[in-house]
């Protein structure tokens, strides 16, 4: 699974980060998970390679602003691109009324299914390889993560086991190269059944805002990339004397050095960390200080970057 981040910046967009969206995107094909939906979000796909019409399902990790308010707007213009598909949207629950209301007083018309369901009681979906998890998290609202995991990766067909069966070798194999079910003889035949992973599944994290990152220990023991947010730095904490229910660099990298995380990717960075530096503070502060807590495999997200986990289990910069 690859990442690509349409959002990095914290509470309001800078002139290099927009504000939170995270594209989780399969594998094999083009299909892919939209994680919150901050403004800005579709015009931040016109400067990808991702398209509406492959959205799997949208799932948003709390109820501020700049995490969903981009949701009406990429809906809209995901009907106007012709998207037929119905789509999943899981939300917490107090937004499900907002957005139904927004589409209706702009009199916008979805030519395709919208299945809300409320992240509180979200037990999981199934998307083909995929399937989706959730955590819950601690921030001054209620706030969730997800889980994404590989289910048969990169899938090849065990022939042998075709053979076996006595099903001849011909266009049926390829409908369940695909993960299609076919009929044979009289009974259904599952794809699942005979393709066979050729590699380890994959398993990603992708977290709404957390103050208290030690409440993914049991998930992050396996997990190979836990995407975190990162705030602020410890030194802004101490002077203000508040995290606003966020996290530190300093206290997820501490985390994720106990845990034993191979790839840290850090985002939602508070506007103050400039590229460049600046007056407010340098986002090279951020890594110097997760750097300090952490020896993992340390990545700090930017806006449009797309992101792989190579076969040696290191994320990479994907050109």
């Amino acid at each position: 699974m690859d990442l690509q981040f349409l959002g990095t910046s914290s509470g309001v967009p800078t002139k290099a980060r927009n504000v939170s969206a995270t594209a989780v995107i399969e594998a094999s094909g083009t299909g892919w998970y939209l994680v919150d939906c901050g403004e800005g979000t579709q015009h931040q796909l016109l400067h990808s390679p991702l398209s509406v019409r492959d959205l799997r399902a949208i799932l948003i990790t709390h109820v501020h602003g700049d995490h969903c308010f981009g949701l009406p707007g990429l809906l809209a213009s995901a009907g106007m691109s012709g998207r037929k598909e119905p789509l999943q949207l899981v939300l917490p629950a107090d937004l499900q009324t907002w957005v139904r209301q927004s589409l209706a007083v702009s009199d916008t018309y979805l030519p395709f299914e919208l299945q809300m369901q409320p992240v509180e009681t979200f037990t999981g979906l199934e998307h083909g390889n995929v399937q989706i998890g959730v955590v819950e998290l601690s921030h001054r609202v209620p706030s969730y993560g997800f889980v994404f995991e590989e289910r048969d990766p990169e899938p090849r067909l065990d022939t042998q086991r075709l053979q076996a069966d006595g099903i001849p070798a011909g266009p049926m194999w390829g409908q369940l190269a695909r993960g299609r079910t076919v009929e044979h003889e009289g009974r259904q035949l599952d794809p699942q059944t005979y393709l066979q992973p050729t590699r380890p599944a994959q398993r990603i994290i992708v977290c709404g805002d957390n103050d208290r990152p030690e409440l993914l220990s049991t998930l992050a023991a396996n997990v190979d990339v836990l995407v975190h947010e990162a705030t602020f730095t410890q030194p802004v904490v101490e002077r203000t004397q508040a995290t606003f229910g966020h996290s530190t660099a300093a206290a997820v990298a501490r985390f994720a050095e106990t845990a034993g995380v191979r790839n840290l990717v850090l985002t939602h960075f508070s506007a103050r960390y400039q590229s460049g530096g600046g007056r407010g503070g340098s986002i090279e502060e951020v890594r110097e200080e997760a750097q300090a807590h952490y020896n993992g495999h340390l990545t700090l997200a930017r806006d449009l970057q797309r992101y792989r986990l190579g076969r040696d289990g290191v994320v990479v910069e994907v050109e």
